[in-house]
């Protein structure tokens, strides 16, 4: 009877003793309820204070609860928004978070699903007023500082095509805007929200052939200024091709011209030479010049009245012969 008796103590005991003890993970927090309200503070909750291991409670009448400890991801669905200047996009961002305080969290939400639809409310609204509130290059351009590689004939022609238009914030203060808004309303259901980032943003088909549109314009604006500045250069060249040739041609008829000059006056001073050696080399001269009048100025059709005293008519009438001393 007393075995029975001692068994049976024995096993009650094992069971009050299993009901108070309980042990608690790295990777959770627990805080303990009683007729489901929460009653002492929640154990391992604390980052920097690690207190996983056995603990007790009251048996039977207290209920273990317990919380994901480790930081957790949120993957939004994508959204379609416009930004300030009309743009139509769509958005896919995601974020990273925590349970900062377990009993807020169990009682305003009880489990983690309820968690990220609440979640999937609030940085979905905060991201489409952020994306309202700025232009588009605000929300593709990651850095402001960022300088693109630019074609060297560009830069050496100082051109403003392929420069960035400025911004004033870029993406990843719109990431910190849209962090620093959703924090206070999430903190209020005992959630930390350690991060949001932008995941991938499309542009919808209308704004696609809008920046399409405006890429193969740039790109003509470039080959129009290729195509002008080797215009410029093609009429330079020609111009100094036309000015040396020019200049060679000039100088060509200048050297003809003294060529010709130099040889007319050689032949001029022949003939005078010719002419005054005698009188018979000065009356053949007088001949000859004299037919070769006749041959320019006479033909078979040509009809002349010429006066009996007329030089030309001399040569018709008779040639007197010199007399040679």
């Amino acid at each position: 009877m007393k075995t029975i008796l001692l068994l049976f103590f024995t096993a009650i005991g094992i069971i009050v003793v299993s009901s108070m003890a309980y042990t608690v993970d790295q990777t959770e927090q627990v805080f303990i309820t009683e007729f489901g309200k929460p009653v002492g503070h929640a154990i391992n909750s604390d980052p920097t204070n690690n207190e996983a291991g056995l603990h007790w409670k009251l048996p039977f009448i207290q209920q273990v609860n317990r919380i994901e400890k480790r930081i957790l991801a949120w993957d939004g669905p994508a959204s379609e928004m416009t930004t300030r200047d009309k743009l139509y996009v769509t958005v896919d961002n995601f974020a990273r978070w925590r349970i900062s305080d377990p009993q807020v969290y169990f009682t305003k939400l009880r489990d983690e699903r309820s968690a990220l639809s609440r979640l999937d409310d609030i940085i979905g609204s905060e991201t489409l007023s952020v994306i309202a509130s700025h232009d588009l290059i605000e929300v593709i351009r990651s850095d402001k500082n960022r300088k693109p590689a630019r074609d060297e004939a560009l830069t050496a022609a100082n051109s403003n095509l392929g420069l960035l238009p400025p911004i004033r914030y870029g993406r990843s203060v719109l990431d910190e805007q849209i962090l620093a808004a959703a924090q206070p309303i999430v903190k209020a259901w005992g959630i930390e929200l350690l991060d949001v980032r932008f995941k991938r943003i499309n542009y919808k088909s209308g704004v696609i052939d809008k920046i399409y549109a405006r890429m193969a314009s740039e790109r003509n604006q470039i080959a129009d200024r290729f195509r002008s500045e080797g215009a410029g250069e093609a009429a330079k060249i020609i111009g100094r091709k036309e000015r040396d040739l020019l200049s060679i041609q000039s100088e060509a008829y200048r050297k003809e011209q003294e060529i010709k000059g130099k040889a007319d006056a050689e032949a001029t001073g022949i003939y005078a030479a010719a002419y005054n050696s005698s009188p018979s080399a000065a009356d053949f001269y007088q001949f000859v010049k004299t037919l070769d009048t006749y041959q320019k100025t006479l033909g078979k059709d040509t009809t002349t009245i010429f006066t009996s005293n007329s030089d030309l008519f001399l040569l018709f009438k008779h040639i007197e012969a010199r007399k040679t001393p």
